[in-house]
């Protein structure tokens, strides 16, 4: 990244702090490496101001490269964090270098405290509706079986009665004599 974007992206961040809880500082920034260059941040009358050049007058020195000065300020590494990693490096005050944690934490966006719970409107009744007309029970499926099998079961045959002797015809008997 060009130095004179880094000075602008760090601007940027730096308009959206409330400094107004912050103590005072005047911190010199050297960019190592890709970027290199120097400007300073400067913290006072509730304001962030940053400008880039160096500041002789400054209370703190902070050396790093563009990637692990803009991962500080983006709020993704500790400043303190990565002067004790060997990160960022730290000439004069290091409380008032200390300062850029503040304005990192102010910088982030407030996460937003539990609003209370609001009365909850009296539920509005949702109109009747009209009920279906019942519908006529229907046999269970394995009832209508069983009753349709006993229907369609066969009938025990009654025994066979016998069959009377059948008659022998009468025989003719003569005609009488008349």
């Amino acid at each position: 990244m060009e130095y004179e974007k880094i000075v602008a992206y760090v601007q940027k961040k730096a308009a959206k702090v409330d400094a107004s809880k912050i103590s005072s500082a005047a911190i010199q920034v050297d960019i190592t490496g890709e970027g290199e260059g120097a400007f300073y941040i400067a913290v006072k009358d509730g304001k962030v101001e940053v400008e880039p050049y160096e500041y002789f007058d400054h209370e703190a020195k902070v050396i790093a490269s563009a990637e692990d000065f803009l991962a500080v300020i983006d709020g993704k590494l500790d400043p303190i964090t990565a002067y004790n990693e060997g990160k960022l490096r730290i000439e004069g005050s290091i409380e008032k270098a200390a300062v850029l944690k503040d304005v990192v934490e102010s910088a982030a966006p407030a996460k937003k405290a539990a609003a209370p719970a609001k009365k909850a409107a009296p539920a509005k009744k949702a109109p009747a509706k009209k009920a279906a007309p019942a519908k006529k029970e229907e046999p269970k499926k394995e009832e209508v079986k069983k009753e349709e099998v006993k229907k369609e079961e066969p009938k025990k045959a009654e025994p066979a009665k016998k069959a009377a002797p059948a008659k022998k015809p009468a025989a003719k008997k003569p005609a009488a004599k008349k």
